[in-house]
């Protein structure tokens, strides 16, 4: 039995959860969530937990009965709490500004990149003494990680200099640049 999949999913204090058949509705204070669950396994709602079952023990049912008490955690997470991912620039001259809604990155470019931030997520500068970072909200984890992997996407960092879009906690290992003449 998945270990996983057979943890309920406990909703916490001003969390509320709809099951209309295979449909999964998740409110909260931050917003609204609802996603189609697979045909194969079942949710009910018992006592303020999500409790998932599957139809059978083949090996594929067993994958998405885990997969889909994850999904219904993270929406149930991000409903509550919402997530968020920050982004660092390295790098002499590189530099984020906020234009309305959108970001505009200057990136060492010969032009300025203007990203377009979708709805339901939150892109926003943060200054902490002289380290200015980009932190993505939202409710919704899969979109938060994907417009944060865009973002990184503009200038992933190089491995001589370590110099791009990183995340803020990222380690980027350097490699040795050229042994040089002696």
């Amino acid at each position: 039995m998945s270990r996983i999949g057979k943890q309920p999913v406990v909703l916490p204090k001003g969390v509320k959860a709809i099951v209309a058949g295979q449909l999964l509705k998740v409110e909260g204070p931050k917003g609204k969530l609802e996603r189609q669950v697979q045909p194969q396994i079942k949710v009910e709602l018992v006592e303020g937990k999500l409790v998932f079952t599957r139809s059978s023990d083949e090996t594929k049912i067993r994958a998405l009965h885990g997969m889909e008490r994850a999904l219904a955690n993270n929406m149930v997470k991000g409903v509550a709490e919402g997530f968020e991912k920050q982004l660092a620039l390295v790098g002499v001259g590189y530099r984020v500004e906020e234009k309305g809604k959108n970001l505009l990155f200057n990136l060492g470019y010969s032009h300025p990149i203007e990203f377009d931030i979708p709805p339901g997520i939150t892109a926003s500068l943060v200054k902490e003494g002289r380290e200015v970072f980009v932190k993505v909200e939202g409710i919704d984890r899969q979109l938060v990680g994907q417009i944060a992997a865009k973002i990184r996407e503009l200038r992933a960092p190089e491995p001589y200099k370590g110099k791009g879009v990183r995340y803020r906690n990222e380690v980027v290992r350097t490699k040795a640049g050229k042994a040089g003449k002696k």
